[in-house]
């Protein structure tokens, strides 16, 4: 199995990156549903002001190869669309466990 980890900085006012992950959030959490590979996924909204990124997403698919197939997966983009121009920046960690 592998975990697929990543983490997002928005850019805009704190109404209006709260407003968009939120919506991103609502996308994620609907993907297991759509995508066969995509055996679980986890979404959170930071809380803590004196941190800097936003939101975080676990996912969990059985492969590095699925990690491909999920990030490809028309849904996962249309989901990854309602960034659009508030991404700031990206992390990402994938591990086998």
């Amino acid at each position: 199995m592998v975990k697929h980890i990543v983490m997002f900085r928005l850019k805009g006012s704190a109404e209006e990156r709260l407003r968009v992950a939120s919506d991103f959030k609502n996308a994620l959490e609907a993907l297991p549903a759509q995508i066969d590979v995509l055996q679980s996924i986890e979404v959170g909204l930071n809380q803590n002001p004196a941190e800097d990124w936003d939101v975080v997403l676990t996912a969990v698919v059985p492969t590095m190869a699925d990690v491909a197939v999920y990030a490809a997966h028309p849904a996962h983009v249309a989901a990854a669309a309602l960034l659009g121009a508030n991404k700031d920046m990206r992390g990402c960690v994938d591990y086998e466990f």
